[in-house]
């Protein structure tokens, strides 16, 4: 039996060495706020992808797919995490180059929000990204306390703690730089070994044939892939992933990290062919743990560490414990690159409420805005959610948010006041068929349709898109693309940006509202 005690110290001593490395790394950087924020124009197209891939891959690959296959549908919802997963990279294949193009010395989705659409979208639009992150965060710290406490006993508290104090420590000092850097360690040590603890599973188990023969005794309809639930979660999931990453300040950090826009585009398509097949294989774990009898759905609720209960009937306790350190690593590379996406989108706003502040001062706030984050993650963690639920309340928020969001890249038609109303109608609509809220929302809404996870996705994604498609036909503005590019400039004091930016991005004093901003421009097209 391992102990609670051993299983907390081997977590402290691996935390501690990948803490260890990236301080170590950030120690020769220049400190400036750039750097800390964006990494500007520093990955190469190897590095920009290990990167991608390790936050990609992040510990909830363990717990989300897993508990999809086991809980929600089989082979074909474990498949449709896999290709929105997928899917959202190859979109930012094709987006960032645009974002490049249009905002060349950017940092966030939400300075973007601002200076295309306004002060109300902007708000609405940091709000909805925040949260969507946090509660990432929140819920591979969920995923991996579960872990640690099935395999050893581990107080989930502990975990968390111990998890979010050692990542806290090196990315707060290091910024992007020093989560780019152990993300490439972790892809290329983690990522290989875990792929042989799949094919040991399997084996230990007596092979996929074995496994496939349970399964069909036990519940043959988690291997069929016209499955119905499975079918209809496969479908709303993808929507729910391709959202929610498309408001994901990660990968627009990333963007800029990149060292041109051809290394942009070819890490992004390398690494979606990377994370489908390891996805799905995760997903697939799941499967087997409901063919093997292993999975309770009700009272005792145990989807969410299904792959776990695949590792704990196939090996003994001691590899069950290595394979967690390695998840911990997983979360380690996943909570770096959101602790610091959450500090930077807040960060790159300071510039527009205080009045021209230092280079100092900035790097200070984005490290407590870090420590702030990596308290509440911890301890929203230490709750023991269900992982999946917790992911799909913040997909929904992103699924309503990211068609109106984006088309500002496109079109020069849509204003601020259209987009923030697509949204809020997406969102509405989404809500009132989310069957995990229904309590809060019945309490504004007494008459509510049926609950239904797939019509609340497409309809919170259709509406708001739909909508943001006749706002732009309907409206009578004209905005000027090429504005972005002016609006937005660095944040290190004397850099005289490219395109002639000023620093942070700031509006003219005189424009109340998006509205007026985006008219004052002309006519319509």
């Amino acid at each position: 039996m391992v102990t609670a005690g051993v299983a907390l110290s081997l977590t402290a001593v691996t935390l501690a060495v990948f803490a260890g490395v990236g301080i170590r790394y950030s120690r020769g950087g220049d400190g400036s706020i750039e750097d800390f924020l964006t990494a500007r124009d520093s990955a190469s197209t190897g590095t920009l992808t290990a990167t991608l891939i390790a936050s990609s891959m992040g510990a909830w690959i363990l717990f989300s797919p897993a508990e999809a296959g086991a809980a929600f549908g089989g082979i074909s919802a474990a498949a449709g995490y896999g290709i929105g997963s997928a899917l959202a990279l190859v979109a930012f294949a094709s987006l960032g180059p645009r974002i490049r193009g249009l905002i060349p010395a950017g940092h966030s989705l939400t300075e973007y929000a601002l200076a295309r659409y306004g002060r109300a979208m902007y708000a609405y639009v940091l709000a909805v990204s925040v949260m969507y992150m946090f509660v990432f965060l929140a819920a591979e710290m969920t995923g991996i306390t579960g872990a640690l406490a099935l395999v050893a006993g581990v107080p989930a508290w502990q975990t968390a703690s111990l998890i979010g104090l050692f990542v806290l420590a090196y990315t707060a000092y290091g910024g992007l730089e020093a989560s780019i850097f152990t993300d490439t360690i972790q892809t290329l040590l983690i990522l290989p070994l875990l792929a042989i603890g799949f094919a040991g599973a399997l084996l230990a188990l007596g092979g996929t044939g074995e496994i496939y023969r349970t399964a069909v005794a036990t519940n043959p309809e988690l291997l069929n892939p016209g499955f119905l639930p499975g079918v209809e979660f496969g479908a709303y999931v993808v929507i729910a992933v391709v959202g929610a990453e498309m408001l994901n300040q990660a990968w627009w950090q990333r963007i800029y990290a990149a060292e041109s826009a051809g290394t942009l585009r070819r890490s992004f398509l390398i690494s979606a062919l990377a994370v489908l097949p390891m996805i799905v294989l995760a997903g697939l774990f799941g499967v087997a743990a409901a063919g093997l009898g292993l999975v309770d759905t009700g009272a005792n609720y145990n989807a969410d560490i299904a792959f776990f209960l695949v590792l704990q009937e196939a090996f003994p306790e001691w590899i069950v414990l290595l394979v967690v350190l390695l998840a911990v690593l997983l979360v380690m590379s996943t909570a770096d690159t959101l602790f610091n996406a959450i500090a930077s989108v807040v960060t790159a706003d300071l510039p527009r409420i205080l009045e021209d502040p230092s280079t100092g001062t900035l790097t200070a706030a984005a490290r407590l805005l870090t420590a702030i984050v990596a308290i509440a993650a911890a301890w929203v963690g230490a709750q023991g959610y269900s992982v999946l639920a917790l992911f799909l309340t913040a997909d929904l928020l992103a699924a309503a948010t990211f068609l109106p969001l984006l088309a500002g890249l496109y079109t020069e038609a849509l204003t601020g006041r259209g987009a923030l109303g697509s949204s809020l109608a997406g969102l509405l609509v989404g809500l009132a068929f989310f069957p995990t809220l229904r309590g809060i929302v019945s309490m504004v809404v007494p008459t509510l349709p049926s609950a239904s996870f797939l019509y609340s996705f497409f309809g919170a994604a259709l509406v708001s898109g739909g909508l943001a498609l006749l706002a732009s036909w309907a409206t009578g503005s004209h905005y000027d693309l090429g504005r972005l590019g002016r609006e937005i400039g660095r944040l290190d004091e004397g850099d005289p940006a490219a395109d002639g930016g000023t620093r942070g991005t700031r509006l003219p004093r005189e424009e109340s509202s998006e509205t007026e901003e985006a008219s004052r421009t002309g006519d319509s097209r």
